[in-house]
């Protein structure tokens, strides 16, 4: 049974909150005493989350959104399926390596509006179906690979003991631009602010799945347990030979130097965006934000121009301020 208390948001917050983020249509909750931010659907699943049913060979990936999930997904992925690069190319990652809590996202009243958008068109309705379905109703197949970002506190108690799990950490202000630009191009979110107060209410745990600083420290405290490998996303970047290496170790997988410097090309955010397709796409699922890039963004480490100066000097201070209390540091600080 899950041992925390889910609460609505505060009916001021909420109201403010849904009117930032119109994609939510019923609302937030917050969970347990971190205070976990999360679309009021999650109170439906909740305890079948936190319940599922673990198998010794499944392989997860947690990160806090934006972290360099879908680039560590498809190194995971191709790593445990003798570098199956026709299969990678030729079905969506969304059916090889599905993503746990994506039907939180996946509201009926969302999807009436897709469907009315789409002129209910057969395919459309199927597709939406899919996303609607939990993953712990889903028959996966054995080994399976699982994406989420819940933080480790609401998943099982056990994943650490009974699976393999890889938690990808990315510093802040990264993470921070990329979610912003994530939100302002899907409708399931449709940001409506500027980038200022999207900052505002990152640092304040107002996003989806924050607190930030929480979920990075319950993976850090997670690194040393044996099925646990912890990432930093700037390591994978700036010498993904290495963390290639490193993650085929931890999954048993033997690696030739021929088979690394493949996943290196493959990989290269360049080329990655062209082969690697993260959801069948629908007509008319993007917000009205459409001048965004894409699913996939730069793929980069810092040169971001969200922050102004003043911006910067009190983001670096915020994070110097959460990093204190422990020895976590990210490799670009």
């Amino acid at each position: 049974m899950l041992p925390y208390k889910i609460v609505p948001v505060e009916e001021a917050l909420n109201r403010q909150l849904m009117n930032d983020f119109k994609g939510e249509r019923y609302g937030f909750v917050q969970v347990g005493p971190k205070k976990w931010l999360l679309p009021a659907s999650y109170a439906d699943h909740a305890e079948k989350f936190y319940s599922y049913d673990l198998r010794s060979d499944d392989v997860w990936v947690i990160t806090y959104p934006r972290s360099g999930t879908t680039l560590c997904q498809e190194l995971v992925w191709l790593l445990n399926n003798n570098m199956d690069f026709e299969t990678s190319a030729n079905v969506a990652m969304e059916k090889r390596f599905p993503f746990f809590e994506f039907t939180l996202l996946h509201t009926e009243k969302f999807h009436a509006e897709l469907r009315e958008l789409n002129k209910n068109d057969p395919v459309v309705n199927e597709k939406l179906a899919y996303w609607k379905k939990p993953v712990y109703e889903m028959d996966l197949a054995s080994p399976r690979h699982i994406k989420t970002h819940l933080p480790f506190s609401l998943l099982p108690p056990d994943l650490c003991e009974k699976s393999k799990v890889i938690y990808v950490a990315r510093n802040p202000k990264d993470v921070a631009v990329s979610y912003y630009h994530h939100n302002r191009l899907l409708r399931v979110h449709d940001y409506q602010g500027d980038f200022p107060k999207y900052w505002k209410y990152f640092q304040d745990d107002l996003l989806v799945f924050s607190p930030y600083w929480e979920h990075i420290k319950e993976g850090w405290e997670a690194r040393h347990k044996k099925n646990v490998l912890f990432l930093f996303y700037e390591d994978i970047v700036k010498n993904m030979s290495e963390s290639i290496k490193k993650t085929a170790e931890f999954l048993g997988k033997n690696i030739t130097e021929s088979d690394v410097q493949k996943l290196c090309a493959h990989l290269n955010i360049d080329n990655f965006r062209k082969v690697v397709t993260v959801h069948e796409n629908i007509p008319i699922i993007g917000a009205a934000n459409t001048g965004e890039q894409g699913f996939l963004r730069r793929g980069k480490v810092g040169g971001n121009t969200e922050f102004t100066d003043e911006m910067n000097k009190t983001a670096n201070e915020w994070i110097k301020k959460n990093l204190s209390d422990t020895d976590l540091k990210f490799p670009c600080y």
